[in-house]
């Protein structure tokens, strides 16, 4: 069995972040990463974030992704990063199973743990989402501005907000067309200054709108959609059928949480958060004294949120472990204010419910 100091699941922008805070502390950190790659979500992400300078503000995910682990590298032999490495365990005594490369199996023993899995996406149902050629939203990014894989050629959006809108636009830059973004809501979610590029171009984003029917044989050949009412409830015949060899479903993501539920974490549903999270203190700590949690396994909020999360998990998983920092007050105390101010306004509303549902 292995022993480390602090453990990171997961190298996101909060994973990594909780690593380069703990580490400017004073702690030795190991990081697992289940692909093969560090940089979570920001690796596919090719458009300007917005925010504050401290959450790197008109920068693209891309280039964040280069500069936080430019950061970790400073740190040497402080902060290891197993790639290829998926926890699939999680027990008493902070006992930790990993599986690396598909073949090797060992055990961690961590003194302190910030769980920072991130989230997974959610799906629709209807009949035949199950055919070649409908993916989700992040899967399209990820052929796209990682592999540099075309999904198709003509692509039907599923989902108005910010991912889905943008999204939509990386599909256009890349030369695919995108025949229509439809959501079953009555008003768009994603920011007017994403959703004004589509309208430029010519895409109409249709409210109020779902999906009834995939069809094809060996792959999808058309979507059928059609209108909704304020209840949700499909409205006869208003269907439209659109010949696409793509049907992307961006309708948002859940948070990914499961190991801390398989160590005893209390747990609860929390619809503002967007599924089961764990419930913690201010400082993102657990239930369990010691176990950790940070970015969108607590509830999906942006990628911005996820790095302050980050931070202040680390901060604290540190000084829990005895590297408490002369600045300690002070970062803690600007990290809180850094996410207060992110999660301010109408926008913040959801969030800030959801944070006084689930908080210790």
């Amino acid at each position: 069995m292995r022993e480390v100091e602090l453990l990171i699941i997961g190298s996101g922008p909060a994973g990594l972040c909780a690593a380069i805070s703990a580490a400017t502390s004073g702690a030795r950190v190991l990081i697992l990463e289940r692909t093969f790659k560090p940089g979570g979500q920001l690796i596919k992400q090719t458009h300007m974030f917005f925010g504050s300078e401290s959450q790197y503000a008109s920068h693209r995910g891309v280039d964040i992704a280069d500069i936080l682990l430019n950061k970790v590298r400073e740190f040497g032999d402080q902060i290891e990063i197993l790639l290829n490495t998926t926890a699939v365990g999680f027990y008493e005594d902070n006992v930790v199973t990993a599986l690396k490369d598909e073949k090797e199996y060992f055990k961690i023993k961590a003194d302190s743990i910030i769980c920072a899995t991130g989230a997974f996406e959610k799906s629709l149902a209807f009949p035949n989402n199950d055919l070649p050629g409908i993916y989700g939203a992040g899967a399209v990014q990820t052929l796209m501005n990682v592999y540099g894989v075309r999904p198709g050629d003509r692509v039907l959006m599923v989902g108005a907000g910010n991912i889905g809108v943008i999204v939509s636009y990386q599909l256009m830059q890349a030369g695919i067309q995108v025949v229509a973004v439809l959501d079953a809501a009555p008003r768009i979610g994603a920011y007017l200054v994403h959703a004004s590029k589509l309208a430029r171009m010519g895409v109409p984003i249709l409210t109020s709108h779902t999906v009834k029917e995939a069809i094809g044989t060996d792959c999808i050949e058309a979507a059928v959609v059609c209108e909704v009412d304020e209840k949700f409830r499909p409205i006869p015949g208003t269907e439209k059928r659109y010949d696409v060899d793509v049907l992307c479903i961006s309708v948002g993501l859940s948070p990914l949480n499961e190991l801390l539920a398989m160590r005893g974490v209390e747990m609860k549903y929390v619809p503002q958060l967007s599924g089961n999270v764990p419930m913690r203190t201010e400082d993102c700590e657990t239930s369990i004294p010691g176990i950790f949690v940070a970015g969108d396994a607590s509830g999906i909020e942006e990628a911005s949120s996820a790095m302050v999360e980050g931070y202040l998990a680390g901060l604290c998983a540190a000084a829990k472990l005895g590297h408490m920092p002369d600045d300690f007050e002070q970062r803690r105390q600007d990290y809180h204010k850094q996410l207060d101010d992110l999660r301010s306004g109408p926008v913040g509303d959801r969030i800030r419910t959801g944070m006084k549902l689930s908080q210790l």
